[in-house]
Order: C-alpha cells, then structure tokens, then sequence
C-alpha cells in the first residue's frame, strides 16, 4: 500500500498486480482489492496456484509458527515467490510500455527472506535486461523498492504522512476465519513493532497481544 502511494506521489500511474497463488492467508486479497480501489488506475488478481509445489507453511498444511521470530529463513518462505511475482510483473509492463516495477520488499525489520535483499533487487533488474526484448533494445526496465532500507517504524510514517488508512492493509501469515490478525505469528508482531516504535496508532484487530517481537 505503501509502495503504490510512493509510485502515485511520483506521478505515475499504478497497474496493481496480486497474485492469488492459493495462500493460506488468503484474506489478503480482499486487502489488495481495498487497497487497489484506493491507489491503482487498473488492478489484475491472477491465479497461480503455488499449493502444486508446497514448499512453505504458506502453501501447505504446515503449521505456522507463533514463538516469535526466529533467525533463519522461516517455514512461511515461499520458494522463490519475489522471483516468481517480478518475472509476472515484468511481462505486464513490458506489455504495456511499461519499464518501472515497484515492489515492496523489506530488508530491515523482516523475517530473512533471500529474496528481499538488495542484491536480489539489483540481480532481477539485470536480468530483465537479458530478458525481454525491450531490454534488448536498449529499453532497460527499472526495479524500484522505495521501502527495502526502512524499518517498519518508518513505513507506517510514511502512511501516515501519505494519509493512508492503514486498517486497509494485512499482514498476518495465519489470520482467523473472521479476518482479524492472528498476533503472534512474524509478521504481526513485525507489524506491531513497527507502530509501536513509530508511536503510532495501530488500527489492526489482533486476535493476541505480545509484547515481544
């Protein structure tokens, strides 16, 4: 949400990609759409279903953990899942004369994820030259991650300062059937941390509370 904010206050026009690839938390996608309608000129869901591979707590039955972040590369990594989201999105904007890709990945306060990290960014960006054909013909693309070097804090400011509602967005790996955020999971209590630190109001409804990250 975030990220899209940042492209539109540069002044460009937002194709929203989600891709719905059979998640366990697939409530994510309504918050995509929320955020879509909000931010994006036009917004596509495309079906992918990475259940096929497995792989992570994400796309199977694994349990997700609640014992607080741990070093490491979690079980909720999904196998090459940026890689897979970028080579998407790269396809549409070259379709459609497109050669800016935002992406929102994190590379502070995260959960170790390898493709999040600066040198991914720098490789995919590379690797699109080599790629398409615009690139081949000197139309290079532009990988941007404007939130990759902040920290959580520093991204709910920027929603703030953006004036985005941030009830919009969802982050829990393992939220409830009526859609409220589990709590416990990485990426609530990163999420918690981060208003938190910012002195922020979080509007999230968690199911749990924790005071440790």
């Amino acid at each position: 949400m975030v990220c899209a904010a940042l492209a539109r206050e540069q002044g460009y026009s937002v194709l929203a990609l989600t891709v719905d690839y059979n998640q366990r938390h697939r409530v994510e996608l309504e918050a995509a759409r929320r955020i879509a309608s909000a931010l994006a000129d036009r917004h596509i869901v495309l079906p992918l279903d990475l259940r096929a591979f497995g792989g992570s707590a994400l796309t199977s039955d694994e349990s997700v953990p609640k014992d607080g972040v741990q070093p490491g590369i979690p079980v909720t990594y999904v196998p090459a899942r940026n890689l897979i989201f970028l080579s998407l999105a790269l396809g549409w904007g070259e379709a459609e004369g497109s050669r800016d890709l935002f992406i929102g990945v994190n590379a502070l306060d995260y959960s170790g994820y390898p493709d999040c990290r600066p040198e991914f960014i720098e490789g995919f960006e590379a690797l699109a030259r080599l790629a398409t054909k615009a690139g081949t013909e000197g139309r290079e693309f532009t990988i941007h991650a404007p939130l990759q070097h902040m920290t959580k804090a520093d991204i709910a400011r920027e929603a703030q300062r953006l004036g985005l509602d941030a009830a919009l967005s969802h982050s829990c790996y393992d939220p409830l059937p009526d859609g409220s955020h589990c709590g416990l999971c990485d990426a609530c209590r990163l999420r918690a941390k981060g208003f938190a630190e910012a002195g922020i109001t979080d509007p999230t409804r968690y199911a749990a509370v924790t005071d440790e990250a």
